[in-house]
């Protein structure tokens, strides 16, 4: 079975790849991915040269390059994750969001109806999404599948408009299509533009640590490892046309969660106790910013019986240690030498 993940060399892409490689030896798992500055093959080292592994680079919005490769490789299978999703970045250029998660989206879309032309038997379409679709929350209540779209980032409307373009493809074309829309992700490999990487990065430096606004903005935070087993029983067990959410049950507040990982960095790097607290900035609040993000994740856990493992306390721990650990991996990644790697291992 040809399954085709793409933005499998990103932060949870990655962890999705591997997962899969080595549960599903009977699969061929191709990664397609156009290593922009997010993608990274240095974190997939540790299977780039198992048999049932091919890394593919290219652009998903490039419609000739993806109708090829669908033909060339027959996919039965897509898990697409291959986006834009920095929401400071969506700010300051939309167009590229709306290009990479809009246009590539529908260029998968049609490259998969004109391969199988309406022969979709065990054929599935798995596209994922996040919870910023559904706007903002006040200080109660919990997003679920039925809650009404109302984005309020650029980086939030591009995901929507996806999500309902593949909602359109599975009405109009029967395209067999399964959406799950997640919380905060966090855990090793995440690029340090994110909040707990980028902080893990600043404190290691003494450098300041930027809070929006007054730090209050809260968010449910799920770790990789526990949304990628999300993936893979969705991907297997979930209902074609359904959607669904996929959550930590851990909210935090930003403020909250930035005091709680200073406090396990000055453990961690042996410094006395307040150190990297000293640390934290308050900044100008970012446009359109939503107060607060929370799954309830009872579909998912009901209907296919699967939930998180991880609290985040552990997570957060386990995430520090293996960035401390991977001190090369952040040096490459803020240095930006970790994109000589493709050249290197594929261009000998």
């Amino acid at each position: 079975m040809n399954v085709l993940i793409t933005g499998g060399a990103g932060f949870i892409g990655s962890h999705i790849v591997r997962l899969f490689v080595k549960r599903y030896s009977n699969y061929t798992i191709f990664n397609l991915d156009n290593l922009t500055y997010a993608g990274n093959l240095e974190n997939l080292k540790d299977i780039e040269h198992c048999a049932n592994y091919r890394f593919i680079k290219g652009d998903i919005t490039d419609e000739c390059f993806v109708n090829h490769l669908f033909f060339e490789h027959k996919f039965e299978h897509i898990i697409h994750l291959a986006a834009e999703s920095h929401v400071d970045k969506s700010i300051q250029n939309p167009l590229t969001f709306v290009k990479t998660n809009v246009i590539g989206t529908v260029v998968l879309l049609n490259a998969f109806k004109s391969l199988w032309k309406g022969n979709f038997e065990s054929k599935r379409f798995y596209h994922i999404s996040t919870d910023e679709v559904y706007g903002t929350l006040g200080p109660t209540g919990l997003f679920s599948e039925t809650t009404a779209y109302s984005p309020n980032s650029p980086y939030s409307a591009s995901k929507a408009s996806s999500d309902h373009f593949v909602r359109a493809y599975g009405e109009t074309y029967k395209i067999p299509y399964i959406i799950t829309n997640c919380s905060n992700n966090y855990g090793p490999n995440q690029f340090p533009e994110k909040l707990i990487p980028l902080f893990i990065h600043n404190i290691i430096h003494n450098k300041p640590l930027p809070v929006y606004g007054d730090g209050n903005y809260t968010r449910d935070w799920l770790y990789v490892v526990d949304h990628a087993t999300a993936i893979d029983t969705v991907f297997h067990n979930g209902v074609s046309g359904e959607t669904y959410n996929v959550g930590g049950n851990n909210e935090w507040k930003n403020i909250d969660l930035v005091r709680l990982l200073c406090s396990q960095m000055d453990i961690k790097l042996f410094r006395d106790k307040g150190s990297s607290e000293r640390l934290i900035t308050y900044t100008k609040d970012r446009p359109g910013h939503d107060l607060r993000y929370a799954i309830n994740t009872s579909k998912i856990t009901k209907e296919l019986h699967w939930k998180p493992s991880v609290n985040f306390e552990k997570g957060l721990g386990i995430t520090i240690d293996w960035y401390l650990k991977n001190s090369s991996w952040l040096n490459n990644v803020t240095s930006g030498t970790y994109q000589s790697y493709y050249k290197h291992q594929y261009h000998k």
